[in-house]
Formats: C-alpha cells, sequence, structure tokens
C-alpha cells in the first residue's frame, strides 16, 4: 500500500510538471501569470522557454528514475528537487509577486515533494 501511495504521488507530481514544462513552451504568457510573475508579450520569452524546458525535462527524467532504477533514486531526485519550486518562491517574492502564489503555490509544492521524497525513501 505504502509502495503503491509512494509511486502514486511521485508520477502524478512528475506528470505535474511535465505538464507545467509544456505550458510554459505553448503559452508562456499564460504560465508566467499562473507562475506568480507575469511576463510582457515579446519580452523575455527565451527565458520562458527555458524555464519550460528545464520543468519538462525534470518531469521526464523523474519518471525515468522511478521506472528503470526505483523508489530510491526516485527519493533522492523528489529531495534535490526540492529545491526549484523552493527557489521559485524566491524568485516570486523578490519580483513582485504576491505572497499568496509564493507560498500557495511555490512552497506547497516543495513541501508535497518532500513527503513525495520520504514516502520514496520508505517504500
Amino acid at each position: 500500500m505504502l509502495t503503491s501511495l509512494a509511486y502514486g504521488l511521485a508520477i502524478v507530481l512528475d506528470l505535474f510538471i511535465i505538464f507545467i514544462g509544456a505550458r510554459f513552451l505553448l503559452a508562456p504568457q499564460k504560465a508566467a501569470a499562473g507562475y506568480g510573475v507575469p511576463a510582457v508579450a515579446g519580452q523575455g520569452d527565451a527565458y520562458l522557454s527555458v524555464k519550460g524546458l528545464r520543468d519538462l525535462t525534470s518531469g521526464l527524467i523523474g519518471l525515468a528514475l522511478l521506472a528503470f532504477v526505483g523508489a530510491q533514486a526516485g527519493a533522492w531526485f523528489m529531495l534535490v528537487i526540492a529545491l526549484v519550486p523552493l527557489g521559485d518562491m524566491v524568485i516570486v517574492l523578490r519580483n513582485g509577486g504576491t505572497r499568496a502564489v509564493a507560498f500557495g503555490v511555490h512552497l506547497a509544492t516543495a513541501v508535497v515533494v518532500l513527503i513525495s521524497a520520504a514516502l520514496l525513501f520508505a517504500a
């Protein structure tokens, strides 16, 4: 039961970050607004694409680790990748985003990712 929960949560998180990455590549302005720091159309598109590629790749790496290496590797990945939403939280706060998005989206995501890591370590 714990193993199923651990893998299930990790897979959902990996798929979600793949979706977010694809959104940044396909609809960068909408994605940036959801991130918490809106972007001006036509400005910073390259950086939004970098974020999209980073997120898409992170999700694919997470899925690959779970599928081909196992729970321990997935757990270490989740532990380390939790730094990304924590960094995103700081970026939002430093660039005029709201505390609600910084904490309610990015900090909450980091906490869920850390829970996923703990479950994978226990599996």
